[in-house]
């Protein structure tokens, strides 16, 4: 399986690493929000210590046995950890015919997982050739405190020449002991005008979504091209007649679209939701006071009609919002929660 190259703002970093030869620590935390491209980063890096001849570049040579390996997704030193619930395949997402619903799977990375790791890294000291092995972690905070407590006997007493790669989001969610044996690996995002440039490479020309996405030009073209650019169009034209639709009507729209296969299959939840609406409620507050909108560009006239002279409002139901963030998960009545949030933003327009 062929992976895309690495966008220009990423090379630095990869240089910096290529360069270290066998001076390479043994634990490297990668940072940075998800879009960043540090998965990216991590596929490549891994491919690169396991290929026999790499390029002048430090990349894979994507033609020796090891990166035939890999592009067959079997190569014998190559170890990834994810969430269990992504390690599993779910015959069914919907309820049986019983009636029954699938048994809950871990969103977690458990401790049994990391143990297999181990008990698969201590059989042979040098990989298959002699060489590295690597271990992919993704993401990293996504362990739990006993998975992390066993990974740490790896990290401070590493198998043979095993390199780790662990990726996260949320750093600060790591235990200090966990960072403390990695060296830190941060990926910020590139200057717009170099983002805005490689999104117009990708065939991207909704300049809005790199707003929507933070910055994050991978996010953005995800966002582009999947079912979450559809469902952020469906919201945007919503909101943007907010003043004329029925909040109850309105919030069992919402609850339909959460349970669409579309929704599902891009992992478009309640959280997720929810932060939309809070996004747009900030830039009604930042439209109110003059400037533009933050991650709803292509809304602004919707968003200077509705908002003006309305800061406050919109400042109110993006802390009422907040505080049913805390339900978001697992809300006793998905539609009664729903229309208390379309009412509370209903309310923006009185």
């Amino acid at each position: 399986m062929s992976i895309e190259s690495l966008p220009e703002w990423l090379l630095p970093a990869w240089r910096d690493l290529r360069a270290r030869g066998e001076r390479l620590p043994h634990a490297l935390l990668l940072c940075g929000p998800a879009g960043s491209g540090k998965r990216l980063f991590a596929t490549h890096f891994a491919r690169a210590l396991l290929c026999r001849t790499p390029d002048a570049r430090g990349f894979a040579c994507g033609h020796c046995a090891d990166c035939t390996w890999l592009a067959a997704g079997n190569h014998p030193d190559l170890f990834t950890v994810i969430p269990a619930a992504d390690e599993e395949e779910a015959e069914d997402a919907d309820a049986t015919e019983g009636g029954k619903k699938e048994k809950a799977r871990s969103t977690q990375i458990v401790i049994d997982q990391v143990r297999s790791l181990q008990a698969a890294l201590e059989i042979g000291s040098g990989g298959h050739a002699g060489g590295r092995r690597v271990v992919i972690l993704d993401p990293a905070e996504a362990m739990n405190v006993a998975a992390a407590n066993a990974l740490l006997k790896s990290l401070e007493e590493p198998v043979g020449s095993t390199v780790f790669l662990l990726l996260s989001h949320v750093p600060r969610q790591l235990l200090p002991t966990i960072r403390s044996r990695c060296q830190v690996i941060d990926f910020p995002r590139p200057a717009r005008a170099v983002a805005q440039a490689w999104l117009e490479q990708q065939g991207v020309k909704d300049a809005a979504l790199l707003g929507f996405a933070s910055g994050l030009p991978l996010a953005a073209r995800e966002l582009a091209q999947g079912a979450r650019g559809e469902l952020r169009r469906q919201l945007a034209a919503e909101l943007g007649r907010l003043d004329s639709l029925d909040p109850l009507k309105l919030a069992a729209d919402w609850e339909a679209r959460l349970k669409s296969r579309p929704a599902l299959e891009c992992g478009f939840a309640m959280p997720d939701l929810l932060d939309w609406l809070q996004r747009w409620l900030a830039d009604g507050v930042r439209v109110a006071h003059g400037l533009p909108p933050a991650c709803f560009e292509d809304a602004r006239a919707d968003l200077a009609r509705l908002a003006q002279g309305r800061a406050e409002r919109y400042l109110e139901a993006y802390r009422a919002i907040q505080a049913h963030r805390r339900a978001a998960q697992h809300p006793l009545n998905a539609r009664l929660f729903l229309e208390d949030i379309a009412l509370c933003l209903r309310r923006t327009t009185a």
